[in-house]
């Protein structure tokens, strides 16, 4: 069984501001930049190298499970083109 490399004070405070941080008062991009000191390139390469690592799932796994939910939607989406949705009437629309 592998050993679980312990999470730094920052890779938790990153799972712990991905897991609240709609309840602040400011924009998204403007708390991540003021409280992490980093671009939003920068942040996001961060947290998508530490959706892969398995302490984070051990502690928070929730937050971990739904950010790579939505990466790997993005990701199909990408890959995919345009969603087919459908219409009013039944049919599908592109």
């Amino acid at each position: 069984m592998p050993e679980l490399i312990e999470l730094t004070e920052r890779e938790r405070a990153l799972l712990d501001f991905e897991g609240s941080w709609w309840t602040l008062d400011d924009t998204k991009d403007a708390l991540i930049r003021a409280k992490f000191a980093c671009s939003l390139d920068e942040y996001y390469q961060e947290l998508n190298r530490l959706l892969e690592v398995p302490a984070a799932l051990t502690y928070d796994p929730l937050v971990v499970r739904r950010l790579v939910r939505l990466r790997d939607r993005r990701r199909r989406a990408r890959l995919e083109g345009p969603a087919e949705v459908d219409d009013a009437h039944g049919g599908t629309t592109v």
